[in-house]
């Protein structure tokens, strides 16, 4: 069920830029976590600014495809702590990321939104 507009996809997006940004503090996550953390708020900022919806501002990624890179980023994101072997704070953090990008994924409607700039 498709219940996100990709509007409100876009507004969810800077939220999780900023859990991103903040993670490391809040959940008190260190090297290579918090390290993780910082880079996957640039580039999901950099995702969000990109992309052609409400929220973007250069219109440049196609929405589908947007949600295509966080797909592969929610299953990264889930599986990431067993792989790295993260443990307390860091696999809960990630873990519960990847589970929740993955929901707002699932319930996007993607359609809803711009064609890129031409």
């Amino acid at each position: 069920m498709k219940i996100l507009s990709s509007t409100v996809h876009g507004i969810l997006d800077y939220v999780v830029i900023i859990a991103f940004a903040l993670a490391p503090t809040v959940f008190g996550l260190e090297g290579v976590p918090a390290s993780i953390s910082y880079i996957l708020a640039v580039v999901h900022l950099l995702l969000t600014v990109l992309t052609a919806f409400p929220p973007g501002l250069f219109k440049i990624i196609p929405a589908f495809f947007h949600g295509w890179i966080e797909l592969v980023v929610a299953i990264c994101l889930t599986l990431l702590p067993f792989v790295v072997g993260f443990v307390g704070a860091a696999r809960n953090f990630y873990l519960a990321a990847g589970v929740i990008i993955f929901i707002v994924w699932l319930i996007t409607n993607y359609t809803t939104a711009e064609s890129p700039a031409a």
